[in-house]
């Protein structure tokens, strides 16, 4: 009786390898807005993967998405509840008060790149395991600081020549002002329960702002008749997302008030934004964020206010222009033992001076050698055999001009570094 074939092992569901060549954009992209973040006065903060489930439930909002349908939780070993991190504010706050951040010196701006878990449909740009870039800001109430984290954006999106995009700006008011709306709110979605979606109908008594995030065109329609919350605003909120417009004025940011944008997570007050981009489809939203100046205090911390914005590097990565970066490199092939030794140490001293060298230990002919090298597109290979090792002097091959030269273990640093 023959043997059952083994099951081949495949990626999760909703998740993805990212191959070496992907990589390379990855790393473009992080580099860009680590140096643009660091500019703006931001350092790095890195915090565990998983963390207690309350935290999430408290920061993220019992009645989101998130927390409803989409958390990755788990019982540990000794019966903890755990979640992996479906988004970024609620560790970064809870890092805070963990380490009494806000009692330093050093301003409160933050930024982060690293994977989050939500138990989403997979659709296109969209998994269970995806990557963002975050930034925080925290104890700056001032308006000015929130027109300054949308400019940061849109230098975000320049520098990496993400063009056809729009910014999307809104209150969502505070403790003070929402509650009447929510009332408003609530008698509106009633009057056209029947109309909604079974989950928009939950959202009715749930909380009725959430109706906002459906997906259901014929809801997306109906909300449309719905009251707006900027015409609810109290005097200091209202004041605050005026000097914020005008502080995106200054800056010569164009912008589209959109009073239906609430996002899709409940701690958000005053200010949100979005930036969305026409290359997306219906899913269009590049990044998003706001403030959210009622957490800290809600975990039992300082009143101390907070703002931010969170971008999805998969979606995001789709519509970055890429130019092809040919990678420059030598290429040592050796024929012996002694000619490997050599190579060895010389590959060792050439990467001292930042030149990259590619040894491949395989049992190849030297015509094998160089076939390897010019299908992998090395610039230079350097030749070594027996004689080149007895002489101390080595062949070295420009493989774009064909021009094969003898060269000095000193002199190969300085014909490599030679300009053409």
């Amino acid at each position: 009786m023959s043997a059952k074939p083994k099951k081949k092992i495949t990626a999760i569901k909703g998740t993805k390898d990212i191959l070496p060549s992907e990589a390379r954009k990855w790393q473009k992209v992080e580099s860009v807005a680590r140096e643009i973040f660091e500019l703006y006065g931001y350092r790095e903060i890195r915090t565990p993967v998983f963390e207690a489930t309350e935290l999430f439930e408290k920061g993220t909002g019992e009645t989101s998405d998130v927390v409803t349908k989409e958390m990755y939780t788990f019982l540990d070993k000794g019966g903890r509840s755990l979640t992996l991190r479906p988004e970024y504010t609620p560790s970064v706050v809870r890092a805070i008060l963990d380490h009494s951040l806000h009692l330093k010196s050093q301003p409160m701006r933050y930024y982060f790149f690293g994977p989050m878990f939500r138990h989403d449909k997979p659709q296109k740009g969209r998994y269970r395991q995806f990557h963002q870039i975050d930034i925080e800001v925290f104890g700056e109430k001032d308006p000015a600081i929130d027109a300054e984290i949308v400019e940061m954006a849109d230098f975000l999106l320049k520098r990496l020549n993400v063009t056809d995009t729009e910014i999307l700006v809104n209150s969502v008011g505070c403790k003070a002002c929402r509650p009447p709306y929510l009332r408003e709110l609530k008698q509106a979605a009633e009057a056209v329960r029947e109309d909604l979606c079974p989950d928009c109908q939950r959202k009715i008594d749930l909380n009725p702002l959430r109706i906002f995030d459906c997906k259901e065109e014929a809801c997306r329609e109906m909300s449309q008749g719905f009251p707006k919350v900027t015409d609810f605003l109290c005097p200091d909120c209202e004041e605050h997302f005026k000097l914020f417009c005008v502080y995106l004025g200054s800056y010569g940011i164009a912008y589209r008030l959109e009073p239906r944008m609430v996002r899709g997570l409940d701690y958000y007050t005053k200010t949100t934004f979005e930036i969305i981009s026409s290359k997306l489809g219906a899913q269009d939203a590049i990044l998003g964020g706001g403030r959210y100046d009622d957490m800290m205090k809600e975990f039992g911390g300082p009143d101390i206010c907070g703002i931010g914005f969170a971008m999805g590097l998969e979606r995001f990565l789709s519509i970055v222009p890429f130019k092809e970066e040919k990678e420059s490199f030598l290429y040592i092939a050796f024929l012996g033992d002694a000619a490997k030794n050599a190579g060895m140490e010389l590959a060792r001293q050439l990467r001292k001076g930042g030149i990259e060298c590619l040894i491949e230990y395989r049992d190849r002919n030297l015509k094998n050698q160089m076939s390897r090298a010019n299908k992998l597109g090395a610039d230079w290979v350097l030749i070594i055999g027996e004689d080149e090792v007895k002489a101390n002097r080595y062949q070295l091959k420009n493989m774009e001009t064909g021009v094969q030269q003898e060269v000095g273990a000193d002199d190969i640093l300085t014909f490599i570094q030679k300009p053409s």
